[in-house]
């Protein structure tokens, strides 16, 4: 799988697109509020700039998107208004892979803009936004260019299949699974765990080198409680191995797909920040993993929803198109039938942190 070509957001407003259904994702940005409003406020403090370098990493598309720029011009207005100071330039570069929906994204600013004017009092020209395609594993602004760096939901999407996933006759050690389960050897955590490691380390240098003296990063992202791995895709492999049954899709082809993901522990996030050594971490926050309703074929047929708008792209690249429909009436049914939190749901959890760069 060439992640970089086929991971992307469903785009655009209909029914299946990713705009439509990240509630999820919405909850997670409102819980880490407080910390990027403390975070942007305590950069701004620290030398009143009169201009601001903002970037989103992995903005996808959607309400979601403009959102946490709302939040952050919000937290200065604020803090400017109380220091009589004025408020500075906002320079804001939207970045996600290249075949995100900027476009939704483009056709939205006329009326954020209006809202800042409106709402807010602020003039045209206080804030500029504009869109950078391209992967955060790779340089994608100037050296010492950006004050801040917000990415929500992003991060634990790693750049490749992690190696080792396959014996010495290339036959698949994880067959069955899509990701991490009770049934994978420890080969396969393994293997996960130093993608994501050599990934997540790799991120941070890059940003240390483009960002100031002194810049501010809040990530969040999907991370386990405990330190033993756990699916939490497992509904989704269901779906799949319940299609290999029916004689829908191939065994061999399930066997060969698996997810370029992985949520960390709190520790295995502590850890590569302190190896890598660009950033001091200054707060991690971990909240709850929440749906907005307890009738469960609501929630089973939002849940997989949500699913299908962050995972088709890639399920369409290995299975191909035609089965999408069928596959996610069971990904909901799979959903619908669980009378209680899963294991692996009440493993998972949000992670918020800030960091600052070290000088």
């Amino acid at each position: 799988m060439d992640v970089e070509r086929v991971i992307c957001m469903a785009g655009g407003t209909g029914d299946t697109s990713y705009a439509n259904n990240s509630e999820m994702q919405k909850t997670a940005v409102s819980n880490s509020k407080h910390v990027v409003e403390d975070s942007i406020q305590a950069l701004y403090c620290t030398s009143y700039p009169e201009c601001l370098n903002i970037a989103d990493l992995g903005c996808s598309s959607g309400p979601n998107t403009l959102l946490v720029i709302g939040v952050i011009i919000d937290a200065i207005h604020e803090r400017c208004r109380q220091l009589c100071r004025p408020l500075p330039e906002f320079r804001v570069y939207l970045n996600d892979l290249p075949g995100n929906d900027f476009s939704t994204i483009f056709r939205s600013l006329a009326g954020f803009y209006d809202t800042l004017k409106e709402e807010k009092g602020l003039p045209f020209g206080t804030c500029f936004i504009s869109g950078v395609p391209g992967s955060f594993y790779r340089r994608i602004f100037p050296r010492n260019f950006l004050d801040f760096v917000h990415s929500s939901y992003s991060v634990h999407w790693l750049s490749q299949i992690p190696q080792g996933l396959q014996d010495e006759m290339g036959e698949s050690l994880n067959k069955g699974n899509i990701y991490i389960a009770e049934s994978s050897p420890p080969a396969v955590f393994k293997a996960y765990l130093e993608q994501f490691q050599k990934d997540f380390s790799l991120f941070l240098k890059l940003r240390s080198e483009e960002m100031t003296c002194k810049g501010r990063m809040v990530l969040t992202l999907i991370g386990r409680r405990t330190e033993e791995p756990c699916d939490g895709w497992d509904f989704l492999a269901q779906a799949l191995k319940k299609m290999v049954s029916e004689g829908v899709i191939q065994e061999a082809k399930l066997d060969s797909f698996d997810l370029p993901y992985y949520s960390p522990s709190a520790k295995e996030l502590k850890d590569v920040i302190a190896a890598e050594g660009s950033f001091t971490l200054d707060r991690l926050q971990i909240t709850e993993l929440t749906s907005n309703t307890n009738d469960k074929k609501a929630r089973g047929q939002m849940e997989a929803k949500c699913y299908r708008a962050v995972t088709e792209s890639m399920l369409v690249n290995h299975f191909g198109e035609e089965i999408m429909d069928d596959l996610f009436e069971k990904v909901a049914e799979n959903l619908e039938e669980e009378e209680h939190p899963s294991k692996e749901e009440m493993n998972h959890a949000n992670f918020t942190f800030s960091m600052t760069k070290k000088v």
